[in-house]
């Protein structure tokens, strides 16, 4: 059967976006619809379920779930008299988003952080190695603000969390107003062609 025979209209295209973005999130077009079908389920899926209404081979998805797990974005569970493994994801959407977070800083962002360091403890020889390093520092030092930063808020309940994000906007509108009664932000430079007035 078809795709479109397993799911409504609705499920079917969050499902497809799913698969089209995981490739610029590091993850196959399988692993991403596999998990954006999980996610939405009102129940836990098992492998067959999933195979089934994805029409994806076992293989294919014993693997995909793997690679899930290992991510820690979806969860295993067992249900009384049936020896099957069932899959489902956090239903708190912070969770998901603070566990993929956690992810991607240990696989990507903690090596960076580390070679920086590395490299900020050798000792220039040249010129062109002393830019570098400067660089590397300026690298460093904002990688290292953000990771402290984004510790800060991990802390954070999920409700307040939610509440700080929804600060950004009231705090730029609040400086936009301050620049213009203190006139900061609004002056244009005059135009080439434009003569000053006549005294």
């Amino acid at each position: 059967m078809p795709l479109q025979d397993h799911l409504p209209p609705l499920n079917r295209e969050f499902v497809a976006h799913f698969g089209e973005m995981g490739s610029k999130w590091g993850i196959n077009r399988t692993v991403g619809q596999i998990y954006a079908l999980i996610f939405i389920s009102p129940r836990a899926l098992n492998a067959d379920e999933i195979a089934e209404q994805l029409e994806f081979s076992r293989s294919n998805v014993s693997m995909g779930l793997k690679e899930l797990q290992s991510w820690r974005l979806v969860r295993l569970r067992h249900q009384p008299g049936d020896r099957r493994e069932y899959f489902d994801a956090p239903a708190d959407v912070w969770e998901i988003f603070r566990v993929l977070a956690e992810e991607r800083r240990r696989r990507e962002i903690e090596p960076t952080l580390s070679m920086l360091r590395t490299a900020l403890l050798e000792t220039p020889s040249t010129d062109a190695e002393r830019h570098a390093q400067a660089r590397m520092r300026e690298m460093h030092d904002l990688i290292d603000r953000l990771m402290t930063w984004f510790d800060d808020v991990q802390k954070l309940a999920p409700e307040t969390a939610m509440q700080l994000m929804g600060m950004g906007a009231t705090v730029t509108r609040v400086l936009e107003l301050k620049d213009r009664l203190t006139g900061k932000g609004t002056a244009r430079p005059a135009r080439a062609d434009k003569q000053p007035d006549a005294a």
